[in-house]
C-alpha cells in the first residue's frame, strides 16, 4: 500500500476574495478527487465540482487527471460577457479598438 502523500495548492479567484489553499492529498489522487478533499466546496458552495472548469498551472485539465507532486490546482468561473460578443457590438458602433499601450 502507497502511503506517500502529495504537495497541492488550490487557487479559486472572486473579484473580492482570492482563495489559495495548500494541502497535502494521496499520491494517485485525481484533480476532482483532490478539489473536494480540499475543503473549497464548503467556502464556496456556489462551485459546481461537476460543471466547472479546472486548470493545472494555466492548462486546462479535467476531473480525472491524476496529480503530481507541487501541482496548482485552478478553478476558472464562467466568464460574465462572450468576448466575441463584445467586439461584435463594438464593431457594430463603429468604435475601434486599440492595440497596444504605446502612444500614436
Amino acid at each position: 500500500m502507497n502511503t506517500e502523500n502529495i504537495h497541492i495548492e488550490l487557487v479559486y479567484a472572486l473579484p473580492q476574495e482570492q482563495t489559495l489553499l495548500k494541502f497535502n492529498v494521496p499520491a494517485g489522487t485525481t484533480l476532482g478527487d483532490a478539489v473536494r478533499l480540499s475543503g473549497i466546496l464548503d467556502k464556496h458552495p456556489e462551485i459546481d465540482p461537476d460543471k466547472a472548469k479546472y486548470g493545472i498551472f494555466g492548462k486546462l485539465s479535467k476531473a480525472d487527471v491524476v496529480m503530481r507532486d507541487r501541482d496548482r490546482i485552478e478553478i476558472y468561473r464562467p466568464l460574465i460577457a462572450d468576448p466575441k460578443e463584445v467586439r461584435r457590438k463594438r464593431a457594430e458602433e463603429g468604435k475601434v479598438m486599440k492595440k497596444g499601450g504605446g502612444d500614436a
